[in-house]
């Protein structure tokens, strides 16, 4: 999907021109993928542009950061600002918002060290991230071949480039095969998660989804979903999924600050349910939705107004 260009990148403390947001070919990033990252949607609402969880994204970032051991020249409060101040100069209504630190140019070597730690936000529009009618149709996709990776390797809590390389091979192998998306097994062979989402499954009017320990990114839409479906009545499982359970279940989506709330309609060419949005995903969209364009009273504090 191309990128809709804005006005203005901040970097390192200032708004650049679009054009000019560059960086050396031999920084450390670009070499050994030493960048960590957030993503994160800013809704139009009644009251104005609003970012969705703000605070959740921006400490995601600093413990991604913290467990590569790369201190982040800004407090948490200054970034929160910085990405408000890089919507208002875009003049966006709404938008994407990509904060990343990465290590930039200074020396060459695994050992990054002797590398600065660089901040870099972007704000632009993004729409619908696994298709235009995506999140009232629903999309087809497949198990992949490729598994998440093993615990103490490459840290799943972190959201960090180098992790997107396995996200890229899943991705990769899907669209090639005509699906929109892969599910990816862990190194057990139980559901791990999307390329880029987390996964919940509905059985029997209970919710479903892998655990931590399924390597999965601690996702912040997924947490609003398991707290959105528990004030709804709905039973939340956090549970190690066998991968034909997801063959038999009545729903399935995707969740992710791109994805959104995402049906699954088929899996493996396998119908799920009717192959239709069903009534538990439809419910909690609904929900979803109405809170973040501004529809309905955020009783959580989710919405950070401009």
């Amino acid at each position: 999907m191309p990128i809709n260009e804005a006005k203005y990148i901040w970097m390192d403390g200032k708004l650049i021109p679009w054009q000019e947001a560059k960086i050396h070919i031999l920084s450390h990033v670009i070499h050994y993928g030493t960048g960590v990252f957030e993503g994160l949607r800013c809704y139009k609402t009644k009251k104005g542009p609003a970012v969705f969880r703000l605070k959740e994204h921006t400490e995601r970032l600093f413990n991604s950061a913290k467990i590569y051991r790369m201190e982040i020249p800004y407090t948490k409060e200054e970034i929160n600002k910085a990405i408000i101040e890089t919507i208002k100069a875009n003049g966006l209504e709404e938008c994407y918002i990509r904060p990343i630190v990465y290590r930039g140019y200074g020396e060459i070597g695994v050992n990054p060290f002797g590398c600065p730690v660089c901040v870099a936000i972007a704000t632009f529009y993004w729409g619908k991230y696994l298709g235009s009618q995506a999140t009232e149709e629903g999309v087809d996709v497949m198990v992949s071949s490729w598994n998440r990776m093993a615990p103490n390797t490459f840290p799943a809590m972190a959201k960090v480039c180098a992790n997107y390389m396995n996200s890229q091979l899943i991705k990769m192998e899907a669209v090639t095969y005509g699906f929109v998306e892969g599910i990816a097994l862990d190194i057990f062979g139980f559901v791990s998660e999307g390329s880029g989402e987390n996964i919940f499954l509905v059985k029997n009017g209970k919710l479903y989804t892998p655990p931590l320990n399924a390597t999965i990114l601690p996702g912040i839409t997924r947490d609003t979903v398991i707290r959105i479906a528990k004030d709804l009545g709905i039973e939340v499982i956090e549970m190690m999924i066998l991968r034909e359970f997801l063959y038999i279940a009545d729903e399935a989506f995707f969740t992710g600050s791109a994805a959104e709330i995402t049906p699954i309609r088929s899996i493996d060419r396998i119908k799920i349910g009717d192959g239709k949005v069903g009534p538990i995903t439809k419910k909690l969209q609904e929900e979803f939705f109405a809170i973040v364009n501004g529809e309905k009273e955020d009783k959580y504090g989710w919405l950070t107004y401009l």
